[in-house]
């Protein structure tokens, strides 16, 4: 079968032949449709991510959309190693596949699954946000963000506050207040001291770094009260390390957490990416995506920014 094949970490997959898969006890061949590149996709490609077991050649994609050998249109995630979701066929777990729903495209599908679960896992079950309560998505212009924005809407935020460094695709959000990043970090630690101040219950944060660094100390100091903010870390866009005081946990019922492969167990990513999907519908989730051929992904893989994420149409 044709797939995208990563022979080495050091270059990216290309369009190549690869073994056909047979289903073991358990599984079920899915013939692919559509799947997209992720940053957990790319990390494992180039061999860096904490999820990569070594093993060469191997299938990029962790997850897609396709259709059972009975008919039925699923989403699918974590297909063993060697196999990948860029490819033709793909065993997979049969509890790793859930039904779609009517109304969202397979591409569409593909294209939110992995960003829209991320978004749902920080906020339903790490941070246990409920209906009535403010959130800040720090890093709000990335695919994830938006959906963050999105999600929490849909699930009865009474304020949205998003960050980010670009004023344009902030204003685009729907969020109730925007901070600027770029902003003089005088002004900025002033920006998020006020936010702080007004409450704040939960921050879903994607990007890490510096801006994490200001908001952690702005919260330390200006929280009302003792209700706990629940501080979600997703991503670390803007730097893998920061320096963290110990008076600020010590001084704040600020409760630091991460969300991801590994503080979720992986029923629970599974079924969180399909009450995403469910949710989707109902609440006309969007996400910019552009679709392309897998026999290009040798030139369009380079090319893949957070904006506007690329599916692979592979059926």
């Amino acid at each position: 079968m044709k797939a995208a094949v990563v022979f080495a970490p050091s270059q990216g997959p290309v369009y190549a032949d690869f073994a056909e898969p047979v289903a073991a006890e358990n599984q079920q061949l899915i013939q692919v449709t559509a799947s997209a590149i992720s940053h957990v996709v790319k990390s494992r490609a180039s061999g860096k991510h904490y999820s990569f077991d070594g093993t060469l050649p191997f299938i990029a994609g962790i997850d897609g959309t396709g259709v059972t050998r009975d008919g039925q249109r699923v989403y699918f995630v974590f297909p063993p190693t060697p196999w990948g979701s860029m490819a033709q066929l793909a065993p997979v777990d049969v509890a790793h596949c859930l039904p779609l729903p009517d109304g969202l495209d397979d591409a569409t599908a593909a294209a939110m699954a992995n960003p829209g679960m991320s978004a749902w896992a920080a906020l339903v079950n790490r941070a246990g946000f409920k209906a009535g309560e403010t959130v800040l998505i720090n890093g709000a212009t990335g695919s994830a963000g938006r959906l963050a924005v999105q999600i929490a809407r849909h699930l009865g935020a009474k304020k949205i506050i998003a960050t980010g460094r670009n004023p344009q695709a902030l204003a685009s959000l729907n969020a109730d207040a925007t901070v600027l990043l770029t902003e003089d970090e005088s002004v900025l630690a002033q920006t998020l001291a006020t936010h702080a101040a007004g409450q704040i219950d939960v921050v879903i944060d994607y990007l890490w770094g510096r801006s994490a660094e200001l908001l952690l100390k702005a919260l330390a100091k200006h929280v009302p009260g003792t209700t706990p903010v629940r501080y979600v870390q997703v991503g670390s866009l803007s730097g893998q390390e920061i320096t963290l005081p110990g008076a600020v946990l010590r001084s704040s019922p600020i409760q630091l957490m991460g969300s991801g492969i590994g503080s979720l167990s992986l029923p629970a990513l599974v079924k969180a990416t399909g009450e995403m999907l469910n949710a989707a519908v109902a609440g006309s989730f969007s996400i910019a995506h552009r679709t392309a051929l897998l026999a290009d992904v040798a030139e369009v893989w380079p090319l893949d920014d957070s904006q506007n994420r690329t599916v692979f149409q592979i059926g």
